[in-house]
């Protein structure tokens, strides 16, 4: 391959190289083959071709992101057919690979829209995406929600820790619009029957009263969704 048609990054590290770097524009498939290739690599995302790298973590961070996965894995158990997890790669598409703090999957064969890959990544569009954007703010509520709109992710939560707030967009017609609490503060799901978070008591650190709501709104509205 002449030099002239090299990118950047391969003139100056050569075409075969296992590099993963902050700014990088790259395919979904060169992003997972250098991702996989660097075990020292904790956390790194392709949103619209761009590479970010993740950046430490802080208590403001890490505390909210305990709380957050407590309530999604406890609604995900006392659903059949959703599933839950924590940072897990999925691949929205050829330009997006993300890797979400949280998020809520319907199985495929109970109608949901992503499927697992040979290498047990999720393909495709998980019906909710949460994210605890601190330094990563700007990237969460733009690029990378843009990306999930494109992908077909029904809903998209970014709790914003220094701002405390959560916002939390369900997509209609092609578009997000903002889920608005109801007169006690609480949000409820569009997509998962009984997902109810107490948006007071959640920027409150207030785990237990969180899950209050949440264990009285799954007990109110009992249901699994149905097998296809």
């Amino acid at each position: 391959m002449a030099t002239a048609s090299l990118a950047p990054w391969e003139r100056e590290l050569g075409p075969s190289t296992s590099v993963l770097h902050n700014g990088d524009h790259l395919s979904a498939a060169e992003f997972l083959r250098r991702y996989e290739s660097m075990a020292e690599v904790k956390k790194a995302e392709l949103v619209q071709n761009l590479v970010y790298m993740a950046s430490p973590v802080s208590v403001h961070h890490a505390e909210p992101d305990s709380i957050l996965q407590l309530m999604l894995a406890s609604y995900a158990i006392a659903t059949h057919g959703v599933r839950s997890a924590t940072n897990q790669t999925v691949r929205l598409g050829p330009d997006d690979v993300i890797q979400p703090d949280g998020l809520l999957r319907i199985d495929p064969e109970y109608g949901g829209a992503s499927h697992l890959d040979d290498k047990g990544y999720i393909f495709g569009a998980p019906e909710l995406v949460a994210e605890i954007a601190v330094s990563s703010v700007s990237i969460d509520v733009r690029e990378k929600r843009h990306s999930c709109r494109r992908a077909g992710v029904a809903e998209y939560l970014v709790w914003r820790s220094l701002d405390r707030a959560i916002d939390w967009w369900v997509l209609e017609d092609d578009e997000y619009r903002l889920l608005e609490p109801d007169a006690s503060g609480a949000i409820s799901s569009r997509i998962f029957p009984g997902l109810r978070l107490d948006i007071p008591a959640l920027l409150a650190a207030d785990g237990a009263a969180a899950m209050a709501v949440l264990q009285n709104a799954v007990a109110e509205r009992r249901h699994a969704f149905v097998r296809r």
